[in-house]
Formats: C-alpha cells, structure tokens, sequence
C-alpha cells in the first residue's frame, strides 16, 4: 500500500466515527475517480496503424472499436479493466493466419475511448455492439473484467462457438473488496459504499453481487470453455478459475500457469498457442 492509499483509508475511517454517511459518500468519490489509461507499446501502435477503426456510442461516451481482416469468422478480444483492445497484439497475427477477423475495443474510460469512469455493463454493451455488427463470433477471448463483461453479453443473447477466460476476474464482490482492503476500510464505510454502488451504479439491477458472477447461472454459456490462470496472480486470485472449472465440469478445462502474473500471461507463447489450437478446434468438431 503506497502512502497516499494508506493516508486516503485512515482519513475515511475516521471520519466514519463521526458519519458513517459522509465516509461512505466520499469513499465512492474515490471509487468514481478518473481511471489510469493503460498506453499502448511498439507493438500495439504498430497493431492499430493496420486496424479498421470505427466509433460507437456507449452509456453516453465514445468507445473505440477495432478490426483486422475481413470481417468474416470474427473473434472477439475482450479486454480488462484499465487496459485496452491492443493489450491481446500477440494473439492478432496467428488469428489473422488461420483466416479469423480479430475484432476488440477501447471501453469507455480505457484506450482511445472517451468518459473518466465505466461499468463492466458498458464492456458489455460494447460487446452486444460488435455482434450485432458482425454477427456470432467464432470464439470470444476474454482477459480479466473483460471474462466477467464477456459471460454477461453471452447471457444476452451473444453467441460464441467457443469461450477463452484468461486471468478472469469472475466475481464481482472481488473489485469491491480488492479497493476496500487497498484503504482497509472499516466495515461500515464498506457497508455505505456498497449501498451505492448498488443503487448509482447499477439502479436496475438487482443482485449485482450473484449476477453479475462468471458462475451463475452457467447454463445459459453453452460454448466449450479454456480457461488460463496464474497460480500467483496477485489481481485475480486463482481460485476465481477454479471455480469456474468446478461448475461448469466437462465443459471448462482448466490450464494453470507459473510466474506469469495477471498481464504477462498475454504474451506467453503457451497461452497463445493454446488459445489459437482451442479457436481451431471448433472447425474441426
């Protein structure tokens, strides 16, 4: 925990001793704050100069979406939070080979996008964009926020042959505890900010909590499953993906990696590999 997170927590304990109320509006402040952008590297500029790029309305902000190749047998990179579309470079040109059209996106918030802050609902919105412009998706790859953003649009009508989870972060509650365990917030400042969260953030949902996980309701994902993960992912915890393995049973296979962490595991050339024989595999059955 750097200084200021530290110093940021134990100001809105503090206050929370006095009102309760008044922490939890200023710890949601906090969670609404403009997010970092990820930029992009050699590579990735290089990958974007050779992109179709189009833009697209979403929850009131302009997302960004990319395409190589035709638009013909589309596959969808699904981006996490405080990334951006280019972050799957490695996996565009062995997609391209095999005759794939790698489509991804900038999410409001993320890349070229424009907006301070988002939802995982815009992610999907995107997501439900992009099909309804290419139509069902040979396979969706999927990384981190971008896995929890893909099982939601899936749930929506959007169709995929197969499904690639990569460093998933599947349970919502993990984005909520991961920020109050960085400000080691009190129990009733968390109280307060979920309280919010539930009623700003998302007024029309309910339960956000279940729902919103990558395991509920796993019925309704009918598409083969690979799922990636690093055992010391320190953004995701594993047991994220083993979970998801344990519902959905024969139809996920589970492949742990060592020493990858939870953003290097898209450039290892195993991963890669994996997913491109995986995608292949739904011509081939």
């Amino acid at each position: 925990m750097n200084q200021a997170t530290a110093l940021t927590g134990r100001a809105l304990n503090a206050v929370s001793l006095v009102s309760p109320w008044l922490a939890g509006e200023a710890a949601y402040r906090v969670f609404r704050l403009p997010l970092p952008r990820a930029r992009p590297g050699d590579g990735e500029r290089a990958l974007l100069e050779r992109a179709h790029t189009a833009r697209v309305r979403i929850d009131g902000e302009t997302a960004v979406t990319y395409r190589w190749g035709s638009g013909e047998r589309p596959v969808l990179l699904a981006h996490g939070w405080q990334s951006r579309g280019t972050c799957f470079e490695h996996f565009v040109p062995g997609l391209l080979e095999a005759g794939y059209s790698p489509v991804a996106y900038d999410a409001p918030a993320h890349g070229d996008a424009t907006g301070a802050t988002t939802t995982v609902l815009a992610f999907r919105d995107v997501i439900r964009h992009l099909a309804d412009e290419y139509g069902d998706f040979e396979a969706v790859v999927g990384h981190s926020v971008g896995v929890m953003a893909s099982v939601l649009a899936l749930r929506c009508g959007v169709r995929a042959r197969r499904f690639v989870a990569i460093s998933q972060v599947g349970e919502f509650s993990h984005l909520f505890d991961g920020f109050c365990g960085q400000l080691a917030l009190r129990r009733r400042v968390r109280e307060e900010l979920r309280g919010r969260m539930e009623q700003r953030l998302f007024p029309q949902e309910r339960d956000i909590w279940r729902r919103f996980s990558t395991t509920y309701e796993p019925e309704r994902i009918t598409a083969p499953i690979l799922v990636f993960h690093d055992e010391r992912d320190r953004v995701a915890g594993v047991g994220q993906a083993r979970r998801m393995a344990e519902v959905f049973g024969g139809q996920a296979r589970l492949v742990i990696t060592e020493g990858l962490g939870h953003r290097r595991i898209l450039s290892d050339p195993t991963v890669v590999e994996g997913t491109l024989r995986f995608v292949a595999a739904a011509q081939e059955g």
